[in-house]
């Protein structure tokens, strides 16, 4: 079953929302997004060629956009201020307060269905007054019932990566009951054992790794993998075959890491985490990154800037996959908001 819908997609990133919600069933019949980045831009135009642009979500006025028909807005709102690896600034800090621009929007366009996602952190937030000012601002909206609970992608794809996830729905369009997702509901999606991550060709050899679902790690298939640096098998002795690295800096010039047995940690904006196989380690992959968010291979290897297709710089793509929602997770959702 299919249904049609008009999209919202604000903070849009690389379309992870738009992605989620097609696979579970929706088509945007009219596609709109906000989204600022250049990078980010190019490769969601690259692949929602006929979405609408509307730029920042500050210039966005709800009189513009079309309203005839179900109508679903999604953002996943700059949360670097909510995160507790920041200075957990709240809703006093630049970006985060930018969650009030989308409640503008929501009260302008009155849509049938809002969908927000965001850090675990913004429970915990100024002592959790940050969250009830947001669910007050929501409440304050009038007619909408919410529904919430945190998730995390690990029941989905093998990363461990906690985020709450909102809904709100318009009185006589539409009706609670996405959530909860229970501890049999996270079991029925864990379906992607043993698939390969990544096939590639580093210093004349093809390499394998593969997820086992069961643990949640990154395994490999056993071949020789590149040394990012020659002082990396310091203090890996232990490490075991098919073990998570995840690298830090604590210089420019040099880094450590410490090894994760059961899980790939949250992806960041860096990605730098790794493989440890036969004494040595590589990074994650981009393609292994996108895989671990839930999108197709090389999703984010293109753009179209000024109307030119170009490929995304290695740095920029381990970007926008970190910042990235979850796509299977947004799927699941979806697939439910269909049946109520």
């Amino acid at each position: 079953m299919n249904k049609h819908i008009i999209l919202i997609d604000l903070f849009a990133g690389i379309g992870g929302f738009a992605l989620g919600l097609i696979q579970g069933g929706f088509i945007p019949a009219t596609h709109y997004y906000s989204e600022i980045d250049a990078h980010a831009k190019a490769v969601y135009e690259y692949h929602f060629p006929n979405s609408n642009l509307l730029g920042s979500v500050t210039d966005i006025k709800g009189s513009t956009i079309e309203k005839s028909g179900t109508t679903i807005v999604t953002f996943g709102s700059p949360c670097q201020d909510f995160s507790v690896a920041g200075k957990q600034k709240g809703l006093t800090g630049a970006r985060s307060s930018l969650i009030i621009e989308a409640i503008r929007i929501i009260n302008e366009t009155r849509p049938d269905l809002f969908i927000w996602e965001n850090v675990k952190g913004t429970y915990s937030s100024n002592e959790g007054r940050d969250f009830q000012a947001i669910l007050q601002a929501f409440t304050n909206l009038r007619s909408y019932r919410l529904e919430w609970q945190l998730l995390n992608s690990l029941w989905f794809i093998p990363q461990n990566r906690e985020r709450i996830f909102l809904i709100g729905h318009l009185d006589q369009k539409s009706t609670p009951g996405v959530f909860p997702f229970t501890a049999t509901d996270r079991l029925s999606h864990l379906q992607y054992r043993g698939k390969p991550i990544q096939k590639q060709r580093v210093q004349g050899q093809n390499h394998t790794s593969t997820l086992d679902t069961r643990y949640g790690s990154v395994r490999n298939s056993g071949e020789t993998y590149l040394l990012i640096n020659s002082g990396l098998k310091q203090g890996y002795e232990v490490a075991r075959e098919g073990n998570i690295v995840d690298f830090q800096r604590p210089t420019s010039t040099s880094r450590k890491g410490r090894v994760q047995t059961t899980k790939v940690k949250t992806l960041d904006t860096t990605c730098e985490q790794g493989v440890y196989t036969q004494g040595q380690i590589r990074q994650l992959t981009e393609v292994e990154c996108e895989r671990l968010q839930g999108f197709p291979d090389d999703w984010t290897k293109l753009g179209v800037y000024a109307g030119n297709l170009k490929e995304v710089s290695r740095t920029r793509r381990y970007h926008l996959i970190g910042n990235a929602v979850t796509v299977k997770v947004v799927k699941a959702i979806g697939q439910r908001l269909l049946t109520l």
